[in-house]
């Protein structure tokens, strides 16, 4: 899965989320750190919830994160 999108300094990113644990995206070492500290931190999957812990390894809740902390102008599968 590819996002593109903007963090709050306006820096643009372009990055793959891959699903994996080990490398849970490319493209982005600022995007990688932010996974990396909130892994294990509650992430709400949709507006409302439902809510889980972000796995670097689950795209869905990889792309929750960038949803909440960025501007996320695209996603594609």
């Amino acid at each position: 899965m590819l996002a593109t999108g903007v963090l709050e300094d306006g820096c643009p990113y372009d990055v793959e989320i891959t699903g994996r644990a080990d490398r849970p995206v490319i493209g982005s070492a600022r995007i990688r750190a932010l996974v990396e500290q909130h892994t294990g931190k509650p992430v709400l999957l949709g507006p409302l919830g439902p809510r889980r812990n972000l796995d670097p390894g689950d795209p869905q809740t990889v792309l929750a994160l960038l949803r909440q902390r960025t501007r996320l102008i695209d996603q594609r599968p």
